[in-house]
């Protein structure tokens, strides 16, 4: 996953999990509870499964103010799209990541010891979970999706999705070193070809 060097120090109005810490004032002790829903207007997740865009996230999340910066923990939750790593049919199914992050408050010792990429930022009375909710989902989801834990796949030889093949589904295959008698085989026994018989009479 990349991260770009201020995705953590800033947030952005287009930001769907931007929260706003006004509230808590920067006293430590303080705390309220976030339970709703964001719309995602942007994909998370792997190449082959992810929550896609305009999708409604779950957020369970409980903020509390630090003696540092204010501290998220809880729960966010959402539906996931993808296709099967082996047959490539589609699949749906849900994600459920656990955070805990800790947003450095401004002039803070915490802010004046860590990089800008190890840790998010308050700014402007608010946190962003974006980029924390981004790496827990793709931490979490399956880099090889499958649509059924014994899946077999695909066909090799003609793709079928082999779930849904004939019982026995297989392909006769020649050895290559005798495809080409068994070519010649197959035009000596055509329709009107002379037998070895009839060369004898």
């Amino acid at each position: 996953m990349i991260r770009h060097p201020d995705a953590r120090t800033k947030t952005t109005p287009s930001s769907p999990f931007v929260v706003n810490v006004a509230r808590l004032g920067r006293r430590p002790g303080a705390m309220m509870s976030l339970a709703e829903q964001r719309s995602t207007p942007v994909r998370i997740g792997l190449d082959l499964v992810a929550i896609p865009p305009d999708t409604a996230v779950d957020l369970d999340l409980r903020v509390e103010s630090v003696s540092e910066g204010v501290l998220v923990s809880g729960v966010v939750s959402g539906p996931t799209t993808g296709e099967c790593a082996r047959c490539l049919q589609p699949l749906t199914g849900d994600v459920e990541v656990e955070l805990t992050e800790l947003f450095a408050y401004p002039d803070s010792a915490t802010d004046a010891t860590t990089d800008d990429d190890e840790i998010g930022r308050v700014v402007d009375d608010a946190v962003d979970l974006e980029q924390a909710i981004v790496d827990a989902v793709g931490l979490t989801l399956p880099l090889s999706p499958l649509c059924e834990p014994d899946c077999p796949g695909l066909c090799p030889d003609c793709g079928v999705v082999l779930a849904d093949a004939e019982p026995g589904h297989h392909h006769e295959k020649i050895d290559p070193r005798w495809a080409k008698l068994a070519e010649m085989a197959g035009r000596q026994r055509s329709p009107g070809a002379p037998s070895s018989d009839d060369g004898e009479r």
